[in-house]
């Protein structure tokens, strides 16, 4: 843009060179083609080798010195001696903007103005998309730092799981997921903290870590949504999280299901036929009371599919509609967990608007005494 802006203004060709917020060097360039031309032609887009100014000490300011080569340039612009370059002024320590274009184009201090002021806030922007893009990866990084490092190995079931933050332009969010092998059974929980900003994800942080705790001490699922509404009312008023927490027991075949308003678990049975287990309390964060977890038997081989709603929620589409989508993919996913994630994921591309937690469960056998 800031290439098309020059060559739009001076009527001539123009070349932009920057660094991107992932450190490539760049150079863009573009040129009126034909007398009279009211617009210039699309640029071109080159990578360089490395930026071509060198930095003095200090890493702030360009050392003074001649004009560099630049052989990515357009021949109208190669030649330093017929080239106007303007360098804007960074605040930080990373090289600006760079604007050339042809020596005489700018005629008149009104011009030189507006290309000193066009170079300044072109590397403003920048400045920004770099500040914002280190932001976003320093939150993401610490909103992986909350999930689970790896999952438990347990006799009863087979785990895989697949984590995608929404796309670069999206806050963060506060989807989670949970695995941990406690006395009682192996308990496996899928959650999404309403929001998507640092907030969120430290909120899942708590929850997540706080889940754990319930959990290992023993408490059926219904307990465990019961006592985190209650954490969260005292440390995070106002904030809201669905949660579903599965039971699986060792020593027989039932599985206890307590579901905090988050999207209904299904499950494939190993004949391929799929049915959801609907019934749920309300979100965690308002104080209600939280049913009986629901009592399911499933056979070994079966699958559970657990999922937060940047799997399957598209905008114009009906809740509903996007469900049977899910359990008509699964119904034809393979058995294996690894497997039948990727197939999900295949089939059912998430859009990159909201994160998305995934975890399929291949139950075994259960163990007999």
């Amino acid at each position: 843009m800031t290439a098309r802006a020059a060559a739009a203004i001076f009527g001539c060709g123009a070349a932009a060179m920057l660094t991107t917020p992932e450190g490539r060097p760049l150079v863009a360039h573009t040129w009126q083609d034909r007398p009279g031309r009211s617009r210039p032609t699309e640029p071109q887009v080159h990578t360089m080798a490395a930026w071509p100014w060198r930095r003095d000490r200090s890493g702030s300011q360009d050392r003074p010195g001649p004009e560099p080569e630049l052989p990515c340039l357009p021949p109208d612009l190669k030649d330093p001696a017929h080239r106007r370059t303007v360098k804007g002024r960074a605040k930080s320590e990373r090289p600006p903007v760079v604007v050339v274009i042809a020596a005489d184009a700018v005629t008149t201090p009104d011009d030189e103005q507006v290309l000193a002021q066009l170079t300044q806030a072109s590397t403003l922007a920048l400045e920004a998309l770099r500040s914002y893009s280190e932001e976003h990866a320093l939150a993401l990084t610490l909103q992986r730092s909350f999930l689970p490092e790896r999952l438990p190995e347990n006799p009863r079931a087979q785990l895989a799981v697949r984590y995608l933050p929404a796309s670069e332009r999206t806050e963060i969010g506060g989807d989670f997921y949970e695995a941990i092998s406690t006395s009682a059974g192996l308990v496996v929980a899928v959650g999404d903290v309403a929001g998507h900003s640092l907030d969120a994800a430290m909120i899942m942080g708590q929850i997540r870590h706080a889940l754990r705790a319930y959990a290992a001490e023993g408490h059926p699922p219904e307990t465990i949504l019961a006592r985190l509404d209650h954490l969260l009312m005292s440390v995070e008023p106002g904030a809201t999280v669905t949660l579903c927490v599965i039971l699986i027991e060792y020593d027989s075949d039932t599985l206890h299901l307590a579901n905090a308003g988050h999207l209904p678990p299904l499950l494939r049975n190993p004949d391929g036929t799929t049915f959801f287990v609907p019934e749920h309390g309300p979100l965690l964060g308002l104080g209600l009371p939280h049913p009986p977890a629901r009592k399911i038997t499933a056979e070994p081989g079966a699958l559970i599919i657990l999922v937060t709603d940047g799997l399957i929620e598209r905008r114009h589409t009906d809740l509903q509609h996007s469900l049977g989508s899910l359990a008509e993919t699964v119904s034809a996913a393979p058995t294996g967990p690894e497997e039948a994630c990727a197939h999900l994921l295949e089939h059912l591309p998430p859009d990159g608007s909201d994160d998305v937690a995934l975890m399929v469960v291949r139950l075994n056998a259960a163990r007999t005494c």
